[in-house]
């Protein structure tokens, strides 16, 4: 039997809502946990700034997700 799936734009907003906060979690647990490893272990300035350089990277794609989702929502109601 096949089934045929309607794509809900409510659904679509939702999973990209969760897909930014799961984004912006993840990347802070990481980036508090490569920080607390690099002064424990004593890495390098240069891989200390790398693993930040990524951090923001994961902050900023979460940001514009969020960003998009909002859009969207504003653009939906008016």
């Amino acid at each position: 039997m096949t089934q045929i799936m309607h794509t809900d734009p409510k659904n679509s907003l939702q999973r990209e809502g969760r897909l930014a906060g799961l984004v912006i979690a993840v990347t802070g647990v990481l980036w508090v946990g490569g920080t607390w490893a690099g002064n424990y272990f004593g890495w390098s300035q240069s891989i200390r700034g790398l693993l930040d350089l990524c951090a923001l990277a994961g902050f900023v794609f979460g940001l514009m997700v969020t960003y998009r989702v909002w859009r969207k929502r504003r653009t939906d109601e008016g």
